[in-house]
């Protein structure tokens, strides 16, 4: 099976720190790739480096097969790779059809015309409202994204990502800060998009992790403890004697 995404050796170094060391790692189609580990670990650094907010000092990243290592970020988000933040990035005042829109347009060659009527786009319109269909908030389509619950604002920030048209989501600690009952709505979320997406998830949710992925990396002071299916890493002896040993989530 040919990976959506691939690195290979991989390393970011900020002074004489290591942030990210030697990481390699495959995600496949329609898999959901969860990246753990303990603050300071290494994840958000990786997922920078993969969405370009980042340049490697060593080691490539490739995406469909081709070396997008180095590439500006907007150049690497027109490939089809979306991605979420840890803290919630919406446009508060606007709609949530209008958070969309911004987002949908953004993917046109021509996307700060201003001046012309929206309705001259009806192709961004349709991004926008399928980007809002696909996370669950149409019938909020005219509500202002302020007045949504803090859950259901981190499920616009999903959805912003994708009116895009990504084939690929990186998704930065999507649930950090919610309730049982909202993590689980993303949850089920994350769980139908893995039907059509390949994502990689930073998650500190260990029940949600457990629940949706597929694969789990662990990582460690910037390195690669364990890499696998879900249960294989879990029922590893290097990663239970650092951070299950005790029974206790220490992620």
């Amino acid at each position: 099976m040919i990976p959506v995404l691939e690195t290979q050796g991989l390393s970011k170094t900020f002074g004489g720190l290591a942030a990210v060391k030697d990481v390699s790692l495959r995600v496949n189609p329609c898999e959901i790739h969860a990246i753990i580990g303990p603050n300071g670990a290494g994840k958000s650094t990786m997922v920078n480096l993969l969405s370009g907010q980042l340049r490697p000092c060593a080691g490539r990243v490739l995406f469909q097969g081709k070396d997008i290592t180095g590439l500006e970020p907007n150049r690497i988000s027109h490939l089809g790779i979306g991605r979420s933040f840890q803290r919630t990035n919406i446009f508060p005042t606007f709609s949530c059809l209008e958070n969309c829109w911004l987002a949908a347009q953004s993917r046109m060659k021509n996307s700060f015309r201003f001046f012309r009527r929206s309705e001259r786009y009806p192709e961004v319109r349709e991004r926008a409202e399928k980007g809002l269909e696909l996370c669950g908030l149409s019938r909020h389509a005219h509500t202002r994204a302020d007045a949504l619950s803090y859950g259901e604002q981190r499920q616009l920030e999903i959805g912003m990502v994708l009116a895009t048209e990504p084939v690929f989501l990186l998704l930065d600690e999507p649930m950090a800060g919610m309730g049982r009952e909202e993590s689980g709505r993303v949850v089920e979320l994350l769980g139908r998009l893995s039907r059509d997406y390949a994502l990689v998830l930073v998650e500190h949710d260990m029940d949600a992790v457990f629940s949706i992925a597929s694969t789990l990396t662990v990582m460690v002071n910037g390195e690669v403890l364990a890499s696998g299916p879900v249960d294989q890493v879990r029922n590893n002896p290097a990663v239970q004697q650092a951070y299950l040993g005790d029974g206790e989530e220490q992620y």
